[in-house]
């Protein structure tokens, strides 16, 4: 049984902060299947368990086993699962545009909206995300475990100025998601080559500048029509539904 310094209780628990998590070079994950899940994706750098868990896990190796009552007090859950790893985060890349949609992500706060919407994308065979400015953290701690893995298989590149960037991709069609965009069912979109699909931020949408790159702008209806319903959908939910139905008609 390992104990842990104080030194090493701090380091670990700078983690939950973005400042941390960069100076040090790595994230946090916890959760059997979280952790499970990101072991052959990420370069591991320390896995801690409790003495149960690593019982119950025997194919798993290069453990420290340390204290439950440690592993509660360094845990950022409210409920802890016996086990956390600390991932190295991976060089970014530069993105390089490939033969699937894109995601583009206008300032999405949230970070278990950033992690649904990159677990989305591992669904639906998407593996480029353009994060813009104000956009989540994809390494924070709530983001990593909503991705359940998905984030070792989905590149997320960070951009500073997302217009110039979906101006660069001149060729492509950018379908931007609006309250008062065109009925996504009844419209007639451009596919090829493989579209960028916009979303906006939680409160405002898609800003103004990137508003004037999108070549088309959708809306998710609701039914039946002219029911008296809720403003808007969440983010990630309304992601769920557009990828879904242009995912049917590339592939279907």
């Amino acid at each position: 049984m390992c104990a842990l310094s104080q030194n090493k209780r701090k380091e670990i628990r700078s983690l939950s902060s973005a400042k941390g998590r960069n100076q040090l070079g790595v994230f946090i994950a916890e959760g059997t299947r979280c952790v499970i899940e990101c072991l052959p994706l990420f370069r591991l750098r320390e896995l801690y368990a409790t003495s149960s868990w690593v019982e119950s896990h025997p194919e798993v190796k290069g453990v420290t086993t340390i204290e439950k009552s440690e592993l509660e007090r360094l845990s950022l859950q409210q409920t802890p699962q016996g086990v956390m790893a600390i991932f190295e985060i991976p060089e970014a890349h530069e993105y390089v545009v490939g033969k699937s949609m894109t995601i583009a992500l206008d300032a999405v706060q949230d970070p278990g909206n950033l992690g649904t919407i990159i677990r989305l994308a591992d669904w639906f065979g998407i593996t480029d995300i353009l994060a813009g400015a104000g956009t989540a953290d994809p390494f924070a701690p709530k983001v990593v475990q909503a991705t359940m893995g998905a984030l070792g298989r989905v590149r997320v590149h960070r951009v500073a100025d997302l217009a110039a960037t979906l101006r660069a991709q001149a060729d492509r069609p950018v379908i931007g998601t609006f309250l008062d965009g065109t009925d996504l069912y009844q419209t007639d979109v451009q596919l090829s080559p493989a579209p960028i699909i916009v979303m906006g931020n939680e409160g405002n949408g898609i800003s103004r500048e990137v508003d004037e790159v999108c070549s088309c702008r959708l809306k998710i209806p609701s039914f039946p029509p002219g029911r008296q319903t809720v403003e808007s959908l969440n983010v990630a939910m309304a992601s769920g539904i557009i990828i879904s139905e242009l995912s049917r008609r590339i592939y279907g």
